[in-house]
Formats: structure tokens, C-alpha cells, sequence
């Protein structure tokens, strides 16, 4: 009897550590921007879904396209257009990536954290490797992530050929994402 217990309060303990590792972010929040001569362009996306490991540094972010938010309702139709992002083709945009860096980052320690991430960007069903800086801020037992970088839009095959849409936005797009786990 004493030996079952003691089985069941050591599963119980694994279980609960494992699922303390695995963290869901509760707010994500994703931002575009583009200058251009003929406009700025910027977009939302606060229903993004990620998961952050931290005994692995593995992270998962998985965005869905049609949910960026505009100031202007022709910019997200051209958007979400065959002739840019055919976003109902490729309705999310993906990362799968892992810090390369871990033992920098403590996630049991109040502090603030760089790391470096590692993995796969499929945006418009294209997929490339990306390296990117992000930010880890450790408050209580709460993660907060931050990056900022840019995307070139040629490398995700993402242009308008021609036309007034092709000269608004820019070549290259930044990205800022912040998401609290």
C-alpha cells in the first residue's frame, strides 16, 4: 500500500513538472508595418496561437492570416487577394523554432533575457530558415517574449506583380511580435 502511494505521488510530480514546462501563450499579439513614398501600412493579429517548451527551448507560433486587422478595409482585401497572400490557400503562417541558446536563458529567475532562435518560417506556403534575437522577460513566474526583425516579402514569393498595390507596400516589412505565456 505505502509503495503504490509513494508511485502515485511520483507520476503525479512528473506529470505536473512536464506540463509546467510546456507553456501556452495566453496573448499574442503580431504586427506589420511598411513605409512606402505612397503610404504606411500596418496590420494586427492578436489571435495567434504559440507554445513555448523551456526544458527543450523548443517554440511553435502558428498565425492565422486572415485575422491581421487593418486601418483600412481595401488594404485587407488586397492582402488577403490571390494576387498577394491567397490567404484562403494559405490560410496560417508558421514557426517552428528552438532557442540555440537555453542555458542564457533562466526561466525560473526574474530577469531579462536574450536568446537566439533558430528554426523554420512557412509563410504563403513557402518555408525558410530564419535566425532571429528575442527577448525573454521573466516576472513572477510569468514569460514574456518580444522580438522585432524584418521579412523580405520576394522570399516568401509574396508581391503584387504590378498595379497601385505594388508601389504601397514595401519590399521588405517589419515584424514585431510579443507574446505572454
Amino acid at each position: 500500500m505505502k509503495k503504490s502511494f509513494l508511485t502515485i505521488v511520483t507520476l503525479v510530480a512528473i506529470t505536473v513538472s512536464s506540463f509546467a514546462q510546456k507553456q501556452v501563450s495566453s496573448k499574442t499579439h503580431l504586427k506589420f508595418f511598411s513605409t512606402t513614398p505612397a503610404e504606411d501600412i500596418e496590420a494586427n493579429n492578436y489571435k495567434a496561437v504559440s507554445t513555448l517548451d523551456t526544458s527543450t527551448g523548443d517554440l511553435v507560433f502558428s498565425v492565422p492570416m486572415q485575422s491581421f486587422e487593418f486601418e483600412k478595409a481595401l488594404m485587407q482585401e488586397h492582402f488577403n487577394s490571390k494576387k498577394f497572400l491567397n490567404t484562403k490557400a494559405n490560410p496560417k503562417a508558421k514557426l517552428k523554432a528552438k532557442i540555440v541558446n537555453l542555458s542564457n536563458v533562466k526561466f525560473n529567475t526574474d530577469g531579462s533575457y536574450t536568446a537566439n532562435v533558430e528554426g523554420d518560417l512557412t509563410i504563403n506556403g513557402i518555408t525558410q530558415p530564419i535566425k532571429e534575437k528575442v527577448t525573454f522577460k521573466i516576472v513572477g513566474g510569468k514569460v514574456n517574449l518580444t522580438s522585432k526583425f524584418n521579412l523580405t516579402l520576394a522570399d516568401y514569393e509574396v508581391a503584387f506583380k504590378k498595379g497601385k498595390p505594388s508601389t504601397n507596400i514595401a519590399k521588405t516589412v517589419e515584424v514585431t511580435v510579443e507574446a505572454n505565456f
